[in-house]
């Protein structure tokens, strides 16, 4: 993460809104793959209902989705960015005394 700007940041962001990548997208097709089979060697008079992918996947049940994590105070929340981001307790810094630059690389 220190060597890339927030600019390019926030490209792969938005890029992975677009086009999911990762452990849990692999898990989430696998489950496709493999409802997808069961499906077709299932008995429906045994098992009217099909299988789902919900159902090869180990970590999609029993887990409520995270909240969003807001402040009211922006200073909280920058706070909060800069260390689950960048591990950098501006908190901290602002209590040594220190001021807080950030450098941006230019773009071209």
């Amino acid at each position: 993460m220190r060597e890339i700007d927030s600019r390019e940041l926030t490209y792969w962001m938005a890029y992975y809104k677009v086009e999911p990548w990762g452990p849990r997208m692999d898990d989430i097709r696998m489950g496709m793959i493999a409802s997808t089979i069961a499906n077709c060697n299932r008995d429906p008079k045994k098992k009217p209902d099909p299988f789902q992918p919900i159902d090869y996947i180990p970590w999609a049940r029993g887990r409520p989705e995270p909240e969003s994590v807001l402040f009211e105070d922006p200073d909280d929340q920058a706070q909060l960015v800069a260390l689950q981001l960048f591990g950098i307790d501006l908190n901290r810094i602002k209590a040594e005394g220190k001021k807080v630059t950030l450098k941006r690389k230019p773009h071209g």
